[in-house]
């Protein structure tokens, strides 16, 4: 009796049997197969990734002075200077440190905005 593994490979090389309209039928779904990958890997990698970046921009495009924020190294501290691409954090009384804006890593808390009524009656 003859191996059937041994025969295994010449089996699979062979074409199905049927007419030429079955090979283009396999054709269009594979091509389907691979297009529904491409569109799952979209939505479970690709775009996650970019709104998450897109967060983080907006994060680090709105820090103002007096917000308190963590940097990826674990300092905490509250914003003393924003400059263009540094941040300079005030960590305790006598001590402040330079980073770079993409150092951090979360905004702990905003500072409260000023209302406008409350602006003025503190003039007064």
């Amino acid at each position: 009796m003859p191996n059937f593994f041994a025969n295994l490979p010449l089996l699979m090389g062979q074409q199905p049997g049927g007419t030429g309209a079955q090979g283009g039928s396999s054709m269009i779904t594979m091509l389907a197969t691979f297009a529904l990958i491409i569109v799952i890997f979209y939505f479970l990698i690709i775009r996650p990734q970019r709104k998450k970046q897109k967060d983080t921009q907006s994060m680090l495009s709105n820090i103002r002075k007096g917000d308190r924020v963590s940097t990826i190294g674990g300092i905490r501290g509250t914003v003393h200077a924003v400059k263009e691409s540094t941040v300079v954090l005030k960590v305790d009384d006598n001590t402040k440190i330079e980073f770079n804006k993409n150092a951090i890593s979360a905004v702990l808390e905003r500072r409260e905005e000023e209302a406008p009524e409350a602006a003025e009656e503190k003039k007064e």
